[in-house]
């Protein structure tokens, strides 16, 4: 018979999974939709080497945060690594005036909130296993 502390932990496990889930579900749509447009969307120019390093960024986003979504606990080291890395390449755009749209008005530290959903996301993360369930016991 299941206790009514139980119930609340399996409950709060389950909404740390969904919110888990969502949010990088989110990022990894966003991810693929812009290297899709990118690359094979009505885009027909070339590719700058701002262009490539960004994708390669995407890339890892999406394959860190897809691992993440099955428990890998190492994959949170990729995401922050490849979140970390496609914030710098903004921040290079920016200061290294390249001829890019999104830094038009933009103040220097808007680009942190890339860290939002990461830190939620990591935060979920943990406290579901520091509560001695693994994120893979569903």
């Amino acid at each position: 018979m299941t206790t009514r502390p139980v119930m609340q932990t399996s409950s709060l496990l389950l909404v740390r999974r969904l919110i888990i889930f969502a949010l990088s579900g989110l990022l990894i749509f966003y991810h693929s939709l812009t290297l899709y447009e990118m690359y094979v969307g009505t885009s027909n120019t070339a590719h700058t080497l701002f262009d490539n390093v960004q994708s390669v960024f995407r890339v890892l986003i999406s394959m860190s945060l897809l691992l993440v979504v099955f428990g890998v606990r190492w994959a949170l080291w990729g995401m922050w690594f490849s979140i970390s890395g496609l914030v710098a390449t903004h921040y290079w755009a920016h200061f290294g005036h390249l001829p890019v749209d999104f830094t038009e008005g933009r103040h220097p530290l808007s680009y942190l909130k890339g860290f939002i959903f990461p830190t939620i996301i990591t935060l979920a993360f943990h406290s579901s296993s520091r509560n001695g369930e693994s994120i893979e016991d569903a």
